[in-house]
């Protein structure tokens, strides 16, 4: 009875931490693994004087291509961006946190693989796990990054 009775509070705490999670705006802020292998990179997200959220990535995997060269980002369309390097690329700028639905949103998120940018929102699936979504007219693609 008692070994029950502590399981369930245990569960309860678990319950109320992994829901507190997306209570607080910078409960975002930190650094998170997302890909995997050679396509692995990492991205800090930082939070601006005006409250919103940035994030930028930090670090790739492959940050050379096969030639040695620093890999850039070639595919951006503001031209004067495309010799950053790829490990120094800001990926958004301006997200905002919404209480009511518990989630980041507002702001788009720039793909550098492909170019293109998209409407962006994050919400925490657990403590660790933030999944980020991108849609670009009603075609929508999810990604999870993993808060280190």
């Amino acid at each position: 009875m008692m070994k029950r009775m502590f399981s369930a509070l245990a569960a309860l705490f678990f319950s109320l931490c992994l829901m507190a999670q997306n209570d607080k705006a910078d409960n975002i802020v930190g650094t998170y693994l997302c890909g995997t292998g050679k396509d692995a990179y990492k991205v800090q997200i930082t939070q601006l004087a005006n409250g919103a959220f940035k994030g930028a990535i930090c670090w790739v995997a492959s940050p050379k291509d096969e030639n040695g060269n620093v890999v850039t980002d070639t595919k951006n369309p503001d031209k004067t961006l495309r010799n950053v390097p790829i490990d120094k690329v800001v990926i958004f700028d301006g997200l905002k946190y919404n209480a009511d639905k518990k989630q980041w949103s507002d702001t788009k998120i720039y793909d550098p693989n492909r170019g293109i940018r998209a409407n962006m929102t994050a919400k925490f699936d657990d403590e660790k796990t933030l999944i980020v979504s991108g849609t670009v007219l009603g075609i929508g693609e999810k990604v999870v990054w993993v808060k280190q």
